[in-house]
């Protein structure tokens, strides 16, 4: 009997076209609102922005799309058909795609150039991508998720974090792909799609949201009372909610290429994606923290102790005020 075929997919596939429509759509309507207000510098700087505009939308979304829709689609864990000779033909370009783009061990470079028949290098693929592979893709998940907090903490405008961070993820899937050697399935990628969107505009509300609503009000009046700390902290906040989500996005796309060798329901990616999303959320808050330069922790904390040392000689002077009086 042949199997079924997944009508559900179609319908995924629709929503991730409209997806990218609609993001098309809001970035076209963006940037022509920043080139209305070049024209009125020179007409010549609103043309060299569009320019600059495509130049970017090519090399930040088209490309990556291209580069991940040209991949060969494989599931490590999928029962293929053992005797078919484009399945093994994969299994050896993904082989070769693992060895070249990735530093491994000579040992395991041998596993995937040195191997007796297909099934063996099935288990051996397994293996290396449990040893060395997975945490290869750890750090890319964090280096972006990092960039994902960073961009959108400085940033204070709602629709460049929405931009950033749906090309953020999008280049993120990109460098997922590229390092394993071949991309999940299209109904996956459609549901990576929804969830990359889905995303960015969560980022693009997160502008507003402020430190009321999450701080008790015993905290929000010490908070008050500290110059510039409330706006760091929210800014903090938000770009760490964006992290959060950017690590969820890429654990989640980590398993669709990788399954642990059984079948795979929604929840079972959904719980597991979460336990590895709060395991690597805390390295990349460490690493953003970090990054910042000291000169700036410096330039608050001088503007502290100022503020501390002011207070004294204006007692002083009251003191001296009222001796005098």
């Amino acid at each position: 009997m042949k199997p079924k075929k997944d009508k559900s997919k179609y319908l995924f596939y629709v929503i991730a076209v409209g997806v990218l429509i609609l993001f098309a759509l809001i970035l076209i309507s963006s940037l022509l609102d920043i080139g209305e207000k070049l024209r009125r510098i020179n007409p010549y700087v609103e043309y060299g922005f569009y320019a600059l505009v495509l130049l970017l939308t090519y090399f930040v979304i088209i490309q990556p799309i291209i580069i991940i829709v040209r991949s060969p689609s494989l599931s490590i864990a999928t029962s293929l058909d053992q005797n078919d000779p484009k399945a093994v033909a994969i299994y050896k370009r993904v082989a070769k795609n693992i060895v070249k783009s990735n530093e491994l061990p000579q040992e395991e470079r041998l596993l995937l150039t040195e191997y007796k028949n297909k099934e063996e290098l099935l288990f051996n693929l397994q293996y290396v991508f449990e040893k060395s592979v997975k945490n290869q893709l750890n750090k890319i998940i964090i280096h972006d998720a990092k960039t994902v907090m960073i961009s959108t903490a400085i940033c204070q405008s709602a629709r460049f974090d929405m931009i950033t961070v749906f090309s953020v993820n999008l280049k993120m899937i990109k460098e997922l792909v590229v390092q394993c050697g071949f991309r999940p399935s299209m109904k996956n990628l459609s549901k990576l799609t929804i969830n990359v969107f889905g995303t960015a505009l969560i980022a693009e509300g997160l502008e507003n949201l402020k430190l009321e609503d999450i701080v008790p009000k015993n905290s929000l009046e010490f908070l008050n009372n500290m110059p510039y700390l409330g706006t760091i902290l929210e800014s903090v906040i938000q770009g760490a909610a964006n992290a959060l989500m950017t690590l969820r996005i890429g654990c989640v796309c980590r398993r669709y290429l990788f399954s642990d060798g059984s079948v795979i329901t929604k929840e079972d990616i959904r719980r597991q994606a979460y336990k590895e999303t709060l395991k690597l959320l805390p390295l990349v808050v460490a690493d953003t923290i970090a990054f910042f330069p000291k000169r700036i922790v410096k330039f608050f904390t001088n503007r502290m102790k100022a503020k501390d040392e002011a207070e004294p000689d204006e007692n002083i002077i009251q003191k001296g005020d009222l001796k005098t009086c």
